[in-house]
C-alpha cells in the first residue's frame, strides 16, 4: 500500500477509501463481522461513490471487503424493511470488484453491476433470496442472465438459492478470473487490473464504458449509430492529439483529469 492515500478523506464508519496506485481508488467494505448491509450502511457507500464520481481525478475503482474470511454475508436481516429504491439508489458501478470468501444475496447484486470480476479461488456464491421469502430485487435477476447468458443456469442459482464456487462462476462468465489464494492475492490483482486501465486515455476509458453499456441494451445498428456520434465529439478532445505524440515519440502519454476536458 503506498504511503500516500489521497482519498482516505472519503472514507465513513463502515466504508473505507485509499489510493494504493496513482488515480485509483480501493473501496473496502468494513462493517465487522460479516458486513451485513443495513440502511446506515448504504446510505454511506451511495454517498462516497458519489463523491468519487465527481472527484476528476479517479480514474477506476476496486471494491473489495477489508475483512479478510468474505465479502459479504448480504442484506442483515435486522433491515429487512429497507427500501428497495434506498438499495438501488446506493447500489455502486466501479470498474473491478474482487470477491474472496463468502459473497451472498446482495452480493450477487453488487458483483453484478460492475464492469470487471476477480474472484479468489475460495470464494463461494449464492443468489440466496430465495430463502428468505424475496426474490432478488437489486439487480442480480435483471444483470446476471445478461452478464452470463445462460439462462438456465441463472434459473438454478436463483431458484435453489445453492452454492456454487468461483470455478462455476468463471466457467458461466460471471468473473473473468479466478486468482489463486485469498482476499490479499484478488485485492492484488484487481488493482493491477485498475492501476492499468487508469493509465489509459480517461476520455477513452469512459467512451468506451459507455459504448458498452449501450451495445448491451441495444441492436448492432443503433450502437454504431451512437458511438458515430460520441466519437465525433471525443475527437476534439486534448486526448487524441496526446496519444499520437506518445506514440510518435515511442514515450508513455500523460493526460489531463477527465473534468478539465469535458
Amino acid at each position: 500500500m503506498a504511503e500516500s492515500t489521497p482519498y482516505n478523506h472519503f472514507s465513513g464508519t463502515f466504508v473505507k477509501v485509499s489510493s494504493p496506485t496513482p488515480y485509483v481508488a480501493l473501496v473496502e467494505l468494513s462493517r465487522a463481522p460479516v458486513n451485513a448491509f443495513h440502511e446506515p450502511f448504504w446510505v454511506e457507500m451511495g454517498k462516497i461513490f458519489d463523491k468519487l464520481g465527481e472527484e476528476p481525478t479517479v480514474r477506476a475503482v476496486v471494491l473489495a471487503s477489508a475483512i479478510p474470511k468474505l465479502f459479504s454475508a448480504g442484506i442483515d436481516f435486522s433491515a429487512l424493511s429497507l427500501g428497495v429504491h434506498l438499495c438501488h439508489r446506493a447500489l455502486p458501478a466501479p470498474r473491478r470488484r474482487c470477491a474472496h470468501g463468502v459473497a451472498y444475496g446482495l452480493s450477487i447484486d453488487i458483483l453484478s453491476a460492475c464492469d470487471i470480476r476477480y474472484a479468489a479461488e475460495n470464494a463461494r456464491f449464492s443468489i440466496k433470496e430465495v430463502d428468505v421469502g424475496l426474490a432478488a430485487d437489486i439487480g442480480t435477476l435483471a444483470r446476471v442472465p445478461k452478464v452470463t447468458g445462460n439462462a438456465s443456469f441463472v434459473n438454478e442459482l436463483a431458484l435453489t438459492g445453492r452454492d456454487f464456487s468461483a470455478a462455476e462462476a468463471l466457467q458461466c462468465g460471471l468473473v473473468s478470473k479466478v486468482v489463486p489464494g485469498s482476499r490479499d492475492e484478488v485485492v492484488a490483482a484487481a488493482l493491477a487490473t485498475a492501476t492499468l486501465i487508469a493509465s489509459k486515455s480517461p476520455v477513452a476509458a469512459r467512451g468506451t464504458k459507455r459504448v458498452l453499456l449501450h451495445a448491451r441494451d441495444h441492436s448492432v445498428e443503433e450502437n454504431l449509430h451512437y458511438v458515430a456520434v460520441w466519437n465525433s465529439a471525443m475527437l476534439q478532445t486534448q486526448d487524441l492529439m496526446d496519444s499520437i505524440k506518445a506514440a510518435r515519440t515511442k514515450s508513455k502519454a500523460k493526460f489531463a483529469p477527465l473534468a478539465a476536458k469535458l
